[in-house]
């Protein structure tokens, strides 16, 4: 099997069910408690899905470096979406402007999956992704985001930069973070269509992607450790965003 076909965890089979993924078999645990089991049942029923009762061990076979909950989806390939489609797909007169999210070389899988959730709890339109060295929609993506990869458009480019100028041409701002931004995330106007760029967990945004940006914004902390997990960086500056978008 492949790995994007395997959805490991309750929460992520259960919205790869009312997603729109074909799902084509669930293998849950026989020693799960009865109450699941017969919750699972019932839903594989109403949607003509088979579902079998596997030992534990086989399910930490197929997905060996997840916390699988004791059930594992067998689906179609994840479908990653066009970047053309969404930007189509958006009103420009809508009442809440468009935001999208950058991730530039991201490589920890619990990241991608914490991130994707938070952008689909504040209603990101679209996540956008390098083709190479990056992180990629895997089991431990899936579970981390609790399901919410389903929701969320996930696209793949080949060039972030020639992304950026494509999104810049649909008047669209890009804002970096970075530690050396010229101001506060609080300070600026999100209430415009953007593009927010997150770097890498390491090293930070590239040289040549952070010179695409229109602004670059930093995170006030007062602290003695200058520094935030991606995932948590990532959640703080779409909230904020999303509190000027929606007020």
């Amino acid at each position: 099997m492949r790995t994007d076909s395997l959805v490991p965890g309750k929460n992520p089979v259960v919205e790869a069910i009312r997603g729109n993924r074909k799902v084509f078999r669930i293998y849950i645990s026989k020693d799960s408690n009865k109450n699941f089991q017969d919750e699972m049942l019932k839903l594989a029923q109403q949607h003509n899905i088979n579902l079998d009762k596997v030992p534990l061990d086989r399910l930490d076979k197929m997905v060996p470096t997840t916390e699988h909950q004791g059930i594992v989806a067998e689906t179609e390939p994840f479908k990653y979406s066009q970047l053309d489609t969404v930007l189509k797909g958006f009103d420009y007169n809508n009442q809440k402007p468009l935001t999208l999210l950058i991730l530039d070389h991201l490589t920890d899988p619990q990241n991608f999956g914490a991130i994707i959730r938070t952008a689909d709890a504040v209603g990101v339109d679209g996540v956008i992704i390098p083709k190479r060295r990056s992180v990629d929609v895997n089991p431990t993506v899936m579970k981390a985001s609790s399901g919410a990869a389903e929701h969320v458009p996930i696209i793949k480019v080949s060039n972030l930069r020639q992304t950026i100028s494509k999104l810049k041409e649909q008047w669209i701002w890009i804002l970096g973070t970075d530690i050396d931004g010229d101001r506060g995330i609080f300070e600026e106007n999100y209430n415009i269509p953007l593009a927010l760029v997150v770097g890498n967990e390491a090293s930070g945004m590239s040289p040549l992607v952070k010179k695409e940006c229109d602004f670059i914004a930093n995170i006030p902390m007062i602290g003695r450790v200058n520094s935030l997990n991606a995932s948590v960086a990532t959640a703080v500056v779409l909230y904020e965003i999303y509190r000027q978008k929606t007020n």
